[in-house]
Order: C-alpha cells, then structure tokens, then sequence
C-alpha cells in the first residue's frame, strides 16, 4: 500500500543558501524541527556528489521516518531508494517518470495553471507544486502565480498540492489560506540563523489549520 504524505512543511534543499555551514548538520536540524517531506534538489552538483548527498539524505531521513524526493534525477532516485522524484514542466514527462518508478514511488510535478494541474494528475502525479506564490530568488525561471493563481488550481482539483515560491512563516498562514495541504519552501527555512526553531514555527502554524 502506497504510503500516505504529509505535505504540511516540505522543505527543498539549496545548498547556495548554507553561508558555509555543514548541509548534513543543517538538514538535521530542519528534520528534528519537524519536517514532513524532503526534496533534495541540486542544479549544479555533478553527479557523484549528487549520489553521495542523496545517500546521507537517505540515511537521516530513515532515522527520521520523513519521506525523501529527489528533483529530477531518476537515476539518482533509484540508485539510493529514495521515496519518488518530483519533476518539473522540462523534465521528463510524469507518464515516463511513473512507468520506469511503478506504483509505489510518490511522484511530485510542477504545475503554474491549472490545464497543467490536470494533465499532470492525469499522466500519474501523486501531487503538485505550484508557484511561484511569491517572489523567489532561488529559481530564476519561476513564472508568477500569485495566491488567486493557486486557490484556482486548489479549485480545479482535489489532489494534494502545495505552494512554492518566497514562503516563509510569515506568509505561510496565506498559503494555506487557499486550501493548499503545505508549502514547499527552501530559503524560507535553509537561510535561517536556527533552522531547527524556524520548522518549528511552520509546524505550529500548519497545525492551528488542520486543527480550525
């Protein structure tokens, strides 16, 4: 049986926002903060390292018991058996990426309006990331999608979805505002100076919503 997502408080990596500081001392902390999902993305490591971060990853996420993604890379995903992959709208297609994982991989795609929220779900995706909400400065190419654009995708499926995008917890509330289960959020947590405190605060504001 295919295992059940928490998508409340996901966090991407992005090692560019560490300022120096150990990215396995720092990871740890965000999943002793509660982290419900990780996505371990990448863009500029080689594939070597990429392999050997996402078997550390791996390791404490086993600790953990919190489910591990991988951004695109298929190959990486099964070399360390890793929960599923979430691909974007230039990546492989979904349909492609759930045929070679089966059944049981959780799969994650991109999605900026809601013609590609639905064909996406119907290619296979498990759930959807959607942004970008807000401003971001971690992914240059990311299109506006605003909070309307989001509630609208919320509208036009009943599919887990998440927002992604400039989200920190001061605006996390806002996102879920829209109805969307969590927020996929990277230097909204990463850049932080306590990393494992600012979880945290996502945790108990995703809490009072599922508790209202």
């Amino acid at each position: 049986m295919k295992q059940k997502i928490d998508y409340s408080v996901y966090l991407v990596t992005d090692t560019g926002l560490l300022q120096g500081r150990d990215f396995a001392a720092c990871i740890e902390a965000a999943l002793k903060g509660g982290v419900t999902l990780l996505q371990y993305r990448d863009k500029d490591a080689d594939s070597r390292t990429l392999f050997e971060r996402a078997l550390l990853l791996k390791k404490l996420c086993t600790i953990y018991k919190v489910p591990l993604l991988i951004n695109d890379r298929l190959d990486i995903a099964l070399a360390v058996q890793a929960d599923g992959v979430h691909v974007g709208q230039s990546d492989l297609p979904v349909a492609v990426v759930r045929r070679l994982l089966g059944g049981q991989a959780v799969i994650g795609a991109s999605a900026h309006n809601a013609e590609e929220a639905r064909q996406a779900l119907a290619d296979g995706a498990d759930y959807l990331g959607c942004g970008a909400v807000f401003g971001t400065t971690t992914k240059t190419d990311a299109g506006y999608l605003g909070l309307e654009g989001l509630q609208s995708i919320r509208q036009a499926t009943a599919a887990p979805i998440v927002g992604i995008g400039g989200i920190n917890s001061a605006n996390f509330g806002q996102v879920l505002q829209t109805g969307a289960n969590g927020a996929a959020v990277v230097s909204g947590i990463l850049a932080a100076a306590d990393i494992e405190a600012e979880v945290r605060k996502f945790k108990t504001i995703a809490a009072a919503y599922k508790n209202a």
